[in-house]
C-alpha cells in the first residue's frame, strides 16, 4: 500500500507565487489605468485610450522634468563613477582601521535615511547659493550615488588576481600603464554595473529634489509628487508605467553585465 506524501515542493512553489503576486500586484494595477479613456483612477476602465501618453509626450512639464532627470542623472553618474572608482582603489590598497572607518563613511549614504541626507545637503549648499541650481542637484545626487559604485568596484578589485599587476610590472609596465591595460579592463563590468545603480538612484530620487531643486530643476519624480497633491489623473499612471519600463530595462542591463562579468571571471579561472 502506497503511503501518502505531502506535496511540500508544490506548497513551497505556491507560497513563492503568492509572495510574488503580493509584491507585483500593486505595480501591475497601475499599468492598465494608464490606458484609461476616463479622467479618474477607477476600475473598471470606461474604455481604452492613449490620450494620457500623448499628454505626457506632448506636455511641456513632463518632457521638461524628464530632461532634467536625464541631465542631472547623467552628470551625477559620470562624477560618481570617477569618485567611486578612485575611492575603491584607495580603500583596496589600505587595510588599516582608518581605511575601514573611511569605507563606512563612504557607504553611509546607503544606510542613513534619505531625509537626513536631504536636510544636511540643503544646509551645506544654501550658504554657497547652490540650492535651486543644477550644480547643487548634481552634487546632492552624486553623494547618494557614489556608494552604489564603490560596492561593485571594490568587490571586483578584491577578486582581481594581484599577480596580474605583478606580471605587468615584471614586464616593465609603469603603474599607470598597468592600470589602463590590466586593472581597468578587469573592473570595467563592475564600473558599468555601478553606473547603472548610480543613475537609478539619481533618477528615482524625490526627497532631495523637494529640498534642493528649484522651479527650473524639477525632476520627473518631483513632478509626479506635485501631481499627487494637485490633481491625480491617469497621466501620473502613464508616467509611472514609463518609469517601470525604464527601471526594468536598467535591471536587465545590470543582470546582463553581471552575467558577462561572471563569464569572463570563469574563463580567466
Amino acid at each position: 500500500m502506497k503511503t501518502f506524501k505531502f506535496p511540500w515542493k508544490l506548497l513551497y512553489w505556491l507560497f513563492c507565487a503568492g509572495v510574488l503576486v503580493f509584491l507585483l500586484a500593486p505595480i501591475a494595477a497601475i499599468i492598465p489605468l494608464s490606458f484609461s479613456s476616463g479622467s479618474f483612477l477607477t476600475y473598471p476602465l470606461p474604455g481604452l485610450s492613449l490620450r494620457w501618453y500623448e499628454e505626457v509626450f506632448t506636455g511641456g512639464k513632463w518632457l521638461g522634468a524628464l530632461g532634467n532627470s536625464l541631465y542631472i542623472g547623467a552628470w551625477a553618474t559620470v562624477i560618481s563613477v570617477l569618485l567611486g572608482t578612485m575611492a575603491s582603489l584607495g580603500l583596496m590598497r589600505k587595510k588599516t582601521w582608518w581605511a575601514e572607518s573611511l569605507k563606512l563613511i563612504v557607504l553611509s549614504p546607503m544606510i542613513v535615511p534619505v531625509i537626513l541626507i536631504a536636510v544636511s545637503t540643503y544646509f551645506f549648499l544654501a550658504p554657497m547659493n547652490l540650492t535651486s541650481t543644477y550644480t547643487g542637484m548634481v552634487i546632492a545626487h552624486t553623494v547618494i550615488a557614489v556608494p552604489f559604485v564603490v560596492v561593485p568596484v571594490l568587490t571586483a578589485l578584491e577578486l582581481l588576481d594581484p599577480n596580474l599587476a605583478r606580471a605587468a610590472a615584471a614586464c616593465g609596465a609603469k603603474p599607470l600603464v598597468t592600470f589602463f591595460r590590466v586593472t581597468l579592463p578587469s573592473i570595467m563590468p563592475a564600473m558599468a554595473s555601478g553606473a547603472l545603480f548610480a543613475f537609478a538612484a539619481s533618477f528615482d530620487d524625490v526627497v532631495i529634489a523637494l529640498l534642493v531643486a528649484g522651479p527650473d530643476q524639477r525632476t520627473l519624480p518631483r513632478e509626479m509628487f506635485s501631481g499627487l497633491r494637485d490633481s491625480m489623473t491617469p497621466a501620473l499612471t502613464a508616467v509611472a508605467t514609463i518609469m517601470i519600463i525604464f527601471s526594468t530595462t536598467l535591471f536587465l542591463l545590470m543582470q546582463m553585465l553581471q552575467r558577462r562579468s561572471r563569464r569572463n571571471a570563469a574563463r580567466k579561472a
